[in-house]
């Protein structure tokens, strides 16, 4: 058990005795301690919360990557030249020792899925540059989710000279009106910090693949063009969230004091599991869902609520079609409804994201119940348990 320090002791400028007891004193202090009374003595004329601000800024930004993307481009076919032009820029931040650092999906695909189908077919290079390091390293993209808009690239760790991982927090247990901090590059002006608070939580915001990602975090802290994939931090430094977009009235395209965070316990969950499977790994019971307009048109058809999951198609070999899940059917000049999943585990499904979430925020390779309505007829109600499966399983038996 460490000691604790010696009883305070006044000294006088003049008194020599006194002088050589401050000696002591300081002699007794460990070179740790004595560090963090240097550093206390040169912040003494800061604000408490300005010093801590202080030192989460200079403890995190050697952890916040500059992430660019190129297009790389054969100019002259006889010639052999190559030309590269800047296609995207943004944030992104070290995960861990082994080079992995986590950006947005739109960072490193130069925006949503489908939006640059001219140039979606070139090849491109991500380039990574984190403080201390003179240039860019170039990155290989281990996997991507675009629904959750997020990415993992890995750099070569003997190419750079440090790598700090940031310490990942929990979103669970955030607070409405609690303070972060932002650390990104807006509009290339790298590792710029700003603050503000946790405007508000559980909201619901388009990734780049098309669907809702759930939960995000709303900040009123300056997020602008080139913020994204740029950690957003509590007040002691943990990672709460990746930035990902703000919200932008009439095109402005800038901040307006509303920004978004895909929330870490996503982060930490989809990161997790594309080191260690890679893209297209996410559980999946190997059906299609009919979308929520059209099985609302069909309730109103019938005269009743359909409130689930209406089975649409099922992939052969999947885990739905061992288990001989019914999917909808051309019948009699009509229409057989298909097998509707009103629960997993238990918990009420009222439209297909809830029944996507669920999957998805699966356990790997673990069982779950699901409640279904075979047909949708009211009177035969089964539950079934079934096991997921990684996406490109069924890809590729498809």
């Amino acid at each position: 058990m460490r000691s604790r320090f010696t009883s305070p002791v006044a000294f006088d400028s003049g008194d020599h005795g006194s002088l050589d007891k401050l000696k002591e004193v300081v002699g007794q202090l460990s070179p740790t301690e004595l560090k963090l009374l240097l550093e206390q003595l040169s912040a003494s004329d800061l604000a408490p919360s300005e010093s801590a601000r202080v030192d989460v800024f200079e403890r995190v930004s050697p952890s916040v990557a500059f992430i660019q993307t190129k297009l790389v481009q054969t100019s002259n076919p006889f010639s052999g030249k190559v030309e590269e032009y800047p296609m995207g820029a943004g944030s992104g931040f070290v995960w861990d020792t082994d080079g992995h650092v986590v950006t947005n999906f739109h960072v490193v695909n130069g925006g949503p899925l489908g939006r640059p189908s001219r140039v979606g077919q070139l090849p491109r290079k991500v380039m990574v540059k984190l403080p201390g390091c003179d240039e860019q390293v170039e990155a290989t993209v281990v996997g991507t989710e675009p629904d959750k808009d997020l990415a993992v690239l890995r750099v070569d760790p003997s190419k750079v000279k440090h790598l700090r991982p940031l310490e990942v927090g929990t979103s669970a247990a955030l607070r409405v009106g609690q303070n972060v901090l932002a650390i990104g590059n807006p509009f290339g002006l790298d590792w710029t910090l700003t603050t503000g608070i946790v405007s508000a939580l559980g909201r619901d915001i388009e990734g780049a693949g098309g669907r809702p990602i759930k939960d995000c975090v709303q900040t009123d802290a300056a997020i602008n063009p080139g913020n994204s994939g740029g950690p957003l931090l509590d007040s002691q430094g943990r990672l709460i969230g990746v930035n990902t977009m703000i919200y932008a009235p009439n095109g402005i395209g800038a901040n307006v004091g509303i920004g978004f965070a895909v929330p870490a316990d996503t982060v930490k969950r989809v990161v997790n599991q594309i080191i260690q499977f890679g893209s297209n790994a996410r559980p999946s019971l190997g059906v299609s869902v009919l979308p929520d307009q059209v099985r609302k048109q069909y309730g109103r058809s019938l005269d009743r609520e359909l409130e689930g999951a209406i089975i649409a198609e099922v992939v052969p070999g999947s885990p739905a079609d061992a288990l001989k899940l019914a999917p909808m059917q051309k019948q009699w000049g009509g229409i057989l409804l298909g097998d509707m999943i009103t629960a997993v585990n238990g918990t009420p499904i009222r439209v297909n994201e809830d029944l996507l979430c669920a999957v998805e925020e699966s356990e790997p390779d673990a069982p779950m119940t699901l409640t279904v309505m075979r047909n949708c007829e009211p009177d035969r109600v089964e539950q079934i348990e079934i096991t997921p499966v990684q996406r490109k399983s069924l890809m590729e038996a498809r």
